[in-house]
């Protein structure tokens, strides 16, 4: 099982080594060049690790100058520059990169997954509680009620064994889950390969195990109970087999996707900001690579990963200047005493 990071520095730096592997440092060779892509997606990733707005990272960063520092930043960008930098590097083409880097970063030469699980999640359109909601249907002529037409629908495939997200699919509810089995599975496949995949009874269709069994190799264990109840044999070949020889030992490892959902709403919130359809769904791709760059905690590698040297402050000790270097060249060395990276980063929990 993994733990996702609770320190600012370390979510930085992984979305810096993240947008490092998946996109360019400019979007063309004619652009301004006052900030990176990498940099600018890292405050994009700081601003869902906090829980604020565009305009809230900007005041973070002006009162953490080491996060400035971290970041080499020349200057602080506008809010609005933060805004206008996710409708680009939160496209649905980018934001797959980015996925793509995640899932090298976490996975290293290793291919194959043995156990996956696929599941999906509604997110509020609003921040208003449930109790005041609740209050004002009660009133003769309520102005608020539980019902949400439309509402972000996020759709994900997980390792069941770290929570690590594989693919995600942003959309809009309420929709049916079947439809998004497949466009799920193979997105998954074009960055690992699948031995097991396990899904709640709205993803049962004969054409769903057909995909993914006959297709792909991959063993499906999926409840045949879509549709209403009936005591008759499911149709199809392989819903007759979830019938008679159902796992139910391999069954249980799918509570790990909803404890992915759980993740992701614990610590980035269970509402999205956006107003608009597009814009919802960038703030759901957005949440899908937040959380996996917080369970990136490998911090040595990505302090390598950067390609010059900075300052880190350890409170009182004077500042320790830090060699870093490419992960294709050499380990990065810390020029006072003779501390590795890693030892000198978790014997001071102030850089965590």
């Amino acid at each position: 099982m993994s733990v996702t990071s609770k320190s600012p520095i370390q979510v930085v730096l992984a979305a810096l080594a993240t947008a490092r592997r998946g996109l360019p440092a400019y979007s063309h060779i004619c652009s301004p060049k006052t900030f990176t892509q990498h940099q600018l997606f890292a405050c994009l990733v700081l601003k869902n690790f906090l829980k604020t707005d565009y305009r809230g990272v900007v005041d973070h960063l002006v009162d953490h100058s080491n996060l400035v520092e971290l970041l080499e930043l020349t200057r602080i960008p506008h809010f609005t520059t933060l805004q206008k930098a996710s409708r680009r590097l939160l496209a649905a083409d980018k934001a797959k990169r980015l996925m793509d880097a995640t899932v090298r970063q976490q996975m290293g030469r290793r291919k194959r997954v043995s156990s996956a699980a696929i599941d999906s999640t509604g997110l509020q359109c609003g921040t208003a509680s449930a109790y005041f909601v609740r209050r004002r249907k009660k009133v003769e002529s309520p102005w608020k009620t539980v019902v949400y037409h439309n509402y972000p629908k996020l759709g994900i495939v997980c390792d069941t064994s770290n929570h690590f997200i594989l693919a995600f699919q942003a959309g809009r509810g309420p929709r049916p889950d079947i439809d998004e089995f497949r466009p799920l599975v193979a997105d998954a496949l074009k960055r690992v390969r699948l031995s097991l995949m396990t899904a709640d009874a709205g993803y049962d269709s004969e054409p769903n195990h057909q995909f993914a069994r006959d297709g792909h190799g991959i063993r499906t264990v999926i409840p045949p109970k879509h549709g209403r109840p009936t005591k008759k044999p499911a149709r199809g070949h392989y819903r007759r087999l979830m019938q008679t020889r159902f796992d139910r030992e391999i069954y249980r490892n799918r509570v790990q996707v909803e404890t992915v959902m759980s993740m992701i709403k614990r610590r980035q919130g269970s509402h999205v900001r956006g107003h608009k359809y597009w814009s919802q769904c960038r703030d759901l791709r957005l949440i899908a690579l937040t959380h996996n760059i917080m369970i990136l905690v490998l911090v040595e590698v990505f302090y390598r990963a950067l390609p010059t040297p900075f300052s880190i402050c350890l409170g009182n000790v004077p500042p320790v200047k830090i060699a870093l270097y490419s992960a294709e060249e050499s380990v990065g060395t810390v020029t006072q005493g003779t501390q590795t990276l890693a030892e000198l980063v978790f014997a001071n929990p102030g850089l965590r």
